[in-house]
């Protein structure tokens, strides 16, 4: 079934329209013809089950047969991703919307070749925004993940946000295996974690100051294997190990 995205706002009462992008991609690549069904997410946990009405050239209009709304991850994972060059962070928002990332924070810190002021940053967010979008109308996630403009790792830990656990991917020494982690917070806490981010360097690696001050402010070193990868391969390796923690029955 075809899916297709609006904002919650636009989900409201049981007539919705399609306009702009995703009207003209119904109408002019996928050729919806009226009584076809097809399902629109909102990004907010709601799937809605549409029959296409009889419409005209540029919008189109939907009746609403069914609502389901669809729970939210129960320990959401922030990526906190050094920006690589050229569109790779495309390709890591599109991996890590798949993979039920609830937010991407692109940070520019130091061996970051990327150079951005207020208004570069603001497109390029909206622009990441809307690869998101994509992403989850290909996979059916109905939630939409929250793209963050740019900052860098000083601005970001300023902020001083708090999670149940913060890693780093890194080859040192003192990198641990996840699992050790999760057992040793569930040990302490009795319960699962209910928040969880981590930092994957850009090509080169985060510098020893932005390493320490991440670990400084609570972030816990992690292995991702013996092999030195690149950064979209760490972010997508990152996050399928920690949805699998976070799925597996603690012990």
């Amino acid at each position: 079934m075809h899916r297709f995205y609006l904002p919650p706002d636009q989900c409201q009462g049981n007539l919705l329209a399609l306009a702009d992008r995703e009207a003209h991609h119904a109408l002019h690549v996928l050729r919806l013809r009226a009584g076809e069904r097809l399902m629109v997410l909102d990004g907010a946990g709601q799937e809605l089950l549409c029959e296409a009405q009889p419409t005209g050239r540029d919008s189109l209009s939907l009746l609403v047969a069914q609502r389901q709304k669809i729970a939210p991850p129960a320990c959401p994972i922030t990526l906190v991703q050094a920006i690589p060059k050229g569109k790779l962070i495309e390709s890591i928002i599109q991996k890590a919307t798949e993979l039920g990332v609830h937010r991407v924070v692109p940070l520019v810190s130091d061996r970051v070749a990327v150079v951005l002021d207020d208004e570069s940053a603001a497109a390029k967010a909206e622009k990441w925004r809307q690869t998101a979008i994509e992403a989850i109308k290909q996979c059916g996630s109905a939630w939409l993940p929250q793209i963050d403009a740019p900052l860098t790792p000083r601005q970001f830990l300023a902020a001083a946000e708090r999670f149940d656990l913060v890693f780093i991917g890194s080859l040192q020494p003192d990198a641990k295996h996840p699992r050790t982690y999760f057992q040793t917070f569930h040990r302490e806490q009795q319960r699962p974690p209910r928040s969880v981010a981590v930092w994957i360097g850009p090509e080169g690696d985060f510098t020893p100051a932005e390493m320490a001050a991440a670990k400084s402010a609570g972030a816990l070193p992690i292995t991702l294997g013996r092999l030195v990868l690149r950064s979209e391969t760490a972010a997508t390796y990152a996050l399928s190990v920690l949805n699998y923690e976070l799925q597996a029955p603690p012990g």
